[in-house]
């Protein structure tokens, strides 16, 4: 699975993000069970979408604190 880029997530709008967000943890949570019943063949996807999420959880932070402070 290959990562996001920032530059790509920035464009997305907040609601976008979540949605985003949600089905990330849904396919990490999939991937983590499979990779438990030794059915997951590339374990390299479990690290982009720990990456993935925490990147957009940064991002989603970012503009909350961003639109608390104006």
């Amino acid at each position: 699975m290959k990562q996001r880029k920032a530059k790509d997530l920035r464009e997305l709008s907040k609601m976008e993000l979540n949605n985003l967000l949600g089905e990330s943890r849904e396919t990490l949570a999939r991937q983590i069970i499979q990779h438990s019943l030794k059915q997951l063949t590339d374990t390299s996807g479990l690290k982009n979408l720990r990456k993935d999420i925490a990147r957009i959880e940064t991002l989603i932070k970012e503009r909350e604190l961003a639109n608390g402070r104006k």
